[in-house]
């Protein structure tokens, strides 16, 4: 049986907060309870929860940003955790992180070239010709050009910087993506051209994702198996077809309530000044 790509095995985190007086214990914030899943090599799966249910917290332990009170994330079997440090460094090639915000996210002091570049640059085994080279393919990649290499990320629009983003992420040519949040500070119509690119990425080099999210119409759009994160547990996990035709745990049938829904266009009323039209993006895989 092939191994997992990436495998969660009874992730569990808790941060002790300070102490509200001097005598008394620590309150304990517990993040994480449990978690455990697998993803295969070229799937995609959806982690859909609130905000406090543990997402980012298990996007920063699957990247090994940060240390587990137990548990294990084993990527291609090796446990993150245990690695020394420049074996955790060398594979770090294989899993790269794409942020929420764009704008946030890229260092405004620094050539897109510098940005993209980074991480070959931290792994010093590389020359500036080759990253050069790279920098430009990643670019090709992602629907930009070679010659935007030397321009600031003040020069492009939202959708173009987490495009950005994402060459930065392919450049040592991942694994793995863990994706939180990648288009919830873009534009409705540039939501799904990221998304679409994002597929096609995946269909060109085979990557994984890992997509971290609030929005059901996005892991709709891109995942193969949607895991809804309530209170630090995985309450539910399936294809998200079943899933959000049939849920079967009341949390996850109050987040569907909670997706507003439209009225067919003959008896839809006008948007009001200022609102956005919901717009839900058609799932098309191959």
């Amino acid at each position: 049986m092939t191994e997992p790509l990436l495998q969660v095995d009874n992730l569990v985190r808790h941060y002790l907060m300070p102490r509200e007086k001097l005598f008394t214990p620590h309150p304990v914030v517990q993040a994480l309870n449990g978690v455990s899943f697998t993803i295969e090599a070229g799937r995609s799966l959806g982690i859909v929860g609130e905000s406090g249910s543990g997402k980012s917290t298990l996007a920063r332990l699957v990247m090994a940003l940060d240390h587990p009170t137990s548990g294990s994330v084993k990527l291609l079997g090796r446990d993150l955790q245990a690695l020394p440090r420049e074996e955790l460094r060398q594979a770090r090639r294989d899993i790269q992180m794409v942020f929420q915000d764009p704008y946030g996210s890229l260092d405004p002091r620094q050539t897109v070239e510098r940005i993209v570049t980074e991480p070959l640059a931290a792994q010093g085994d590389t020359t500036r010709a080759e990253q050069q080279r790279r920098a430009a393919q990643a670019l090709d990649s992602v629907g930009l050009r070679a010659n935007d290499l030397g321009k600031y990320p003040h020069e492009f629009s939202g959708g173009q910087r987490q495009r950005i983003a994402i060459a930065r992420a392919l450049i040592t040519r991942p694994r793995l993506i863990v994706a939180d949040e990648p288009v919830s500070a873009l534009d409705v119509s540039v939501q799904a051209q990221v998304l679409n690119l994002m597929q096609d990425l995946q269909a060109q080099f085979g990557i994984t994702y890992m997509l971290i999210s609030h929005d059901l119409a996005v892991v709709h759009h891109l995942c193969d198996d949607v895991a809804v994160l309530w209170q630090g547990r995985i309450v539910e996990q399936g294809p998200p077809d079943r899933l959000f035709r049939a849920a079967e745990h009341p949390y996850t049938r109050t987040l569907l309530e909670a997706v507003p829904k439209a009225e067919p266009p003959s008896r839809a009323a006008p948007p009001r000044d200022g609102e956005i039209p919901l717009v839900t993006a058609s799932r098309s895989r191959p």
